[in-house]
């Protein structure tokens, strides 16, 4: 974060400025996040709906929750307890990007490994290629290393 201050303010106004804009900042992240709904509970709610309208229902997941920005991915999924976890990252991503997310990670419930049926599974979802891409362009841009995984192993590990 980069707050921009007057040369004239003292060095107290100046630690009481950044103060306040760090505080304006939060509570503008806050508000944004609950305008947005994506809780927990609202993440269940779509990947339910997602399910229904590009998976025919098939994928039932038990949880599906935010957890701490992941390392090397955007999202994992266990397909043994049907639990989907995903990044932090993604809470300021566009609808559609965590849709294709959400989307990708309940067809690991159907088909563990990225195998043709799997794909397929995935690009029922309409701007899978373009949030791929919009995913690869986030990880070069911050510097993240976290590759598209059209040939990666199965997402079915949990990660610190």
């Amino acid at each position: 974060m980069v707050v921009l201050v007057p040369a004239r303010l003292s060095k107290t106004e100046e630690a009481e400025w950044v103060t306040k804009m760090l505080d304006r900042l939060a509570r503008s992240e806050l508000r944004r996040s609950r305008a947005t709904g994506r809780s927990d509970v609202e993440l269940m709610r779509r990947a339910a709906q997602l399910s229904t309208q590009w998976l025919d229902g098939a994928a039932r997941p038990s949880v599906v929750r935010w957890v701490p920005a992941m390392r090397t991915r955007w999202a994992s999924c266990t397909p043994s307890d049907a639990t989907i976890r995903i990044s932090e990252r993604l809470r300021s991503t566009p609808g559609w990007v965590l849709d294709y997310v959400l989307v990708h990670e309940l067809a690991h419930l159907l088909e563990s490994g990225h195998t043709p049926r799997f794909w397929s599974l995935v690009h029922r979802f309409p701007r899978t290629e373009r949030a791929m891409g919009y995913l690869q362009g986030l990880s070069a841009a911050a510097h993240l290393g976290i590759e598209a995984d059209d040939d990666a192993a199965p997402c079915t590990e949990p990660e610190d």
